[in-house]
């Protein structure tokens, strides 16, 4: 019954328009799984097809021709010619890139070097070669001659690392971009950082933590992370974690009555009414539009398996103030 509920009051397209890059086709690749059998499972899986065709990843494109099936009729049957094409093209590109990376080394060139070793990253980056990706973006740090490049060298490493779910890295990349020297002249930066910070926090279950990073980050993000979250779920991750764990000044405080998080609660106007809801004391009608939200809210990667704690906690909550 979840999954007809869900499918029933959720649009996709809608939903998967916020996004860009490599989120956008794990995000579409996550519905499918929690929709199995369902018509929506497969219109994730054909968006996801088509958004794959753009990229060089033509190891996840055959992921998907698999999870199809054949269900989607021909024009979804494997396009072998273009995954030939694709992996000639960036096998000659690969060995370039790597060819001059050696040169550069050899005449010792830092920011020739630097600038290598990130192209490779970019290049291991959009093949889905994650692991590489990694590397090579990591080697780059010894040529890294600004605190920009140091900050631009970390954010990569932080995209990466959250697709990787490797929740310690963002942490440790996060904290090593925000303890450059001037990073703070760059608030969209800035935003970022809180952003992914929340994020591994959420994952790892620190809520309230979580909660403070998300709603601290200011304005500035806007549309200018959508690779990795887009501002909805700024209000989304950071609400739910601080109706979980904020007291009443907190929530006052540091939701209701904060500036820069309120233009991204108007994102989300149901979440919106129920903080100010629960904070109002009318736990009822806020628990239940809770409730309402909760069905899309499992088809949200991050959120998913958060869901059940954090609403036993927003409950719990309810019955002590009450």
């Amino acid at each position: 019954a979840m999954e007809e509920e869900v499918s029933g009051g959720f649009d996709l397209e809608g939903y998967i328009a916020n996004y860009t890059g490599h989120t956008k086709i794990d995000r579409l690749l996550f519905v499918a799984d929690k929709t199995r059998g369902t018509p929506m499972e497969i219109e994730a899986l054909k968006i996801a097809h088509d958004e794959l065709k753009k990229t060089d990843n033509t190891f996840m494109y055959f992921e998907v021709i698999h999870r199809l099936d054949g269900r989607a009729g021909r024009e979804y049957a494997a396009d072998n010619a273009w995954a030939d094409a694709t992996d000639r093209r960036c096998a000659a590109r690969q060995e370039r890139l790597e060819m001059d990376l050696t040169g550069f080394k050899t005449n010792l060139i830092k920011e020739a070097i630097r600038r290598g070793q990130e192209e490779l990253g970019e290049f291991f980056y959009q093949r889905g070669d994650l692991q590489n990706a990694f590397k090579s973006y990591v080697r780059s740090r010894d040529y890294c001659s600004t605190s920009k490049h140091i900050v631009s060298m970390c954010l990569a490493v932080v995209r990466i690392t959250v697709e990787m779910a490797s929740w310690m890295h963002v942490r440790n990349y996060v904290s090593k971009a925000e303890q450059t020297p001037d990073v703070g002249s760059d608030p969209a930066v800035v935003a970022k950082l809180k952003a992914a910070m929340g994020l591994a926090l959420l994952h790892t279950s620190k809520y309230k933590q979580a909660a403070r990073k998300f709603v601290d980050v200011n304005a500035e993000l806007g549309m200018s992370y959508t690779d990795v979250l887009a501002p909805q779920d700024v209000a989304v991750y950071g609400g739910l974690c601080a109706l979980a764990t904020f007291d009443r000044v907190e929530l006052q405080q540091r939701v209701l009555t904060n500036i820069a998080f309120r233009e991204y609660l108007e994102l989300v106007p149901e979440l919106r009414d129920i903080i100010r809801d629960f904070h109002n004391s009318k736990y009822a009608s806020s628990l239940q539009s809770l409730k309402a939200l909760t069905a899309t809210l499992r088809l949200d990667m991050h959120l998913s398996k958060h869901l059940d704690e954090l609403n036993s906690e927003i409950r719990q909550r309810a019955v002590m103030q009450y």
